[in-house]
């Protein structure tokens, strides 16, 4: 089984998702600059799965830092916090990480000096990619209980292994728990223009779990809901807010209205730490916005588009609550309000 993300012999190792699946390359990275640049360029992609790689950054950062002064550790640290925080603007789960090896590192060097804290933010980089593990297969088991025997699930981007530290995913952490439950399952994905994460990456991985996958263009999911071919749609999240607008790959919002209009149960799986109580609703989630190359050519290669011609990139969009029938998390199905059921499921 491949390995998204991994602390190996002091380094991050990465699978690089931008060449799958055609080549299933490993990069391993010993600078925390380098690891930045591996979440921005996409070599590792999905809110779970950046927020284990920024935890494991953060540890090469302080590894790399030479002094036995408190304070200026703590000085440079910061620094190096600021360019992993820098790499992508949408998915909080990188600043949920960066905040939380933050904190022990503040806790660790007034009690132990540097070198203490350097196996401590070793220790907790382990820790945020075993808790992932957990948490992942606890929300599949969750999610599985909404998909019914015989279901056709329809999936967005990729919210699976390759977006989470491993094994289970969020969205197909549901299909696959689902699928290992006997529930006889059917999956299908939309090709997730422009990086093309489902017909690439969602594809990919739900052969390799045997799961039946067929592939369709992003435009052709209005056509299957009305030919009742739909049973559910099941998606992952980059940051979802306090009152469960949620904000996920460009296209969710369209296949939400879309599953609306046809009464299609939109469901969202994401883990507590996607869920950003301190934005109020989803006007407040930042959207990043990518390089127009990436729309004007096929992965970076062959031009489809004229020389000259204006691009609008957004990365993600953001479905309003309304839309959502649920959304799945280790500690339990939140459903409207949202507001209220996520709280207290906080």
């Amino acid at each position: 089984m491949f390995k998204t993300v991994e602390w190996k012999n002091g380094c991050v190792r990465l699978i690089d998702q931008r060449l799958l699946p055609e080549e299933e390359t490993y990069l391993d990275f010993t600078d925390s600059d380098d690891v930045a640049r591996a979440i921005k360029d996409m070599v590792v992609r999905g809110a779970p799965a950046i927020g284990v790689t920024a935890a494991m950054g953060a540890t090469l950062a302080g590894k790399a830092i030479e002094t036995n002064d408190t304070g200026e550790f703590m000085a440079k640290f910061e620094k190096a916090l600021e360019t992993l925080s820098a790499s992508r603007p949408t998915a909080v789960n990188l600043f949920w990480a960066i905040e939380r090896m933050r904190k022990v590192a503040k806790t660790s060097l007034p009690d132990g000096g540097v070198d203490f804290t350097k196996q401590k933010l070793e220790e907790e980089a382990i820790k945020v990619y075993e808790e992932d593990l957990v948490i992942n297969k606890k929300m599949g088991e969750n999610g599985a209980e909404l998909i019914e025997a015989g279901d056709t699930i329809l999936t967005h981007c990729n919210a699976g292994a390759l977006a989470t530290a491993g094994d289970y995913g969020t969205a197909l952490g549901v299909i696959k728990a689902a699928h290992l439950a006997g529930k006889n399952i059917k999956v299908i994905a939309d090709e997730t223009r422009p990086w093309l994460q489902g017909a690439r990456l969602t594809a990919w991985e739900l052969m390799k779990e045997k799961i039946p996958v067929r592939l369709i263009t992003d435009n052709m999911a209005g056509h299957l809901m009305k030919k009742r071919l739909v049973n559910k749609v099941v998606v992952g999240a980059d940051r979802i807010a306090a009152n469960g607008d949620v904000a996920n790959k460009i296209g969710t919002y369209t296949v939400a209205v879309l599953a609306k209009r046809h009464n299609i149960p939109f469901y969202v799986t994401a883990p507590m730490s996607t869920i950003d109580f301190e934005t109020a609703t989803g006007d407040g989630i930042p959207i990043e916005e990518r390089d127009p190359s990436e729309v004007t050519n096929i992965m970076g290669g062959q031009r489809i588009a004229p020389e000259g011609v204006e691009v609008y990139n957004p990365a993600f969009d953001v479905t309003p609550n309304d839309l959502i029938a649920g959304i799945i998390t280790e500690k339990g199905v939140a459903r409207a309000p949202f507001k209220e059921s996520l709280a207290k499921l906080r």
